[in-house]
């Protein structure tokens, strides 16, 4: 299965090294032809995709898809998307804090998580408000021995920290 999004292809990579705001942005406009995507089963998904791809601020389009359908983008989402492409899709919708959240959450036993200390600290604030319980705790509670004090250490504690649920 191949998706050609919508665009010049003619730009060299090295073009795309950096990332740049979309000129034609309007979250009206992407929210109204996200809905309409959204009811138009199979073929709306290439739209989809190519608009929340192609959008630098999905949250706007979120906001304006809600004003306009009376319902959160993410759950008509839910129910017009299928398989792998309905988890992208919902991951682009969220901010690096709640993502990193979620996926940590949801793969405790496999991932180290590397970024800078202030987005280590926005991480483990969204983790805790997310599941009630600090990321300190659960990594206590799913991991062991030289692994734990690891996970801990990278996630800005010490591995002899004291564990706040």
């Amino acid at each position: 299965l191949f998706l050609f999004l919508e665009g010049d292809h003619s730009t060299p990579p090295s073009a795309y090294e950096s990332v740049k705001a979309y000129t034609n942005f309007d979250a009206e406009r992407d929210a109204a032809n996200t809905e309409t995507a959204i009811k138009t089963k199979g073929v709306g998904e290439v739209t989809i995709l190519n608009i929340l791809t192609n959008c630098s601020n999905k949250q706007e389009v979120a906001f304006a898809y809600q004003r306009r359908a009376k319902n959160e983008l993410a759950s008509a989402l839910k129910s017009a998307l299928f398989s792998h492409l309905e988890t992208v899709i919902l991951g682009l919708l969220k901010t690096p804090a709640p993502y990193n959240a979620s996926e940590l959450k949801a793969s405790m036993k496999g991932i180290i998580v590397s970024c800078s200390e202030v987005d280590m600290l926005k991480f483990r604030s969204e983790f805790k408000r997310k599941y009630g319980k600090s990321l300190y705790y659960y990594i206590q509670q799913d991991t062991k021995g030289d692994y734990q004090k690891a996970l801990l250490y990278l996630c800005g504690g010490e591995a002899h920290h004291s564990i706040s649920v």
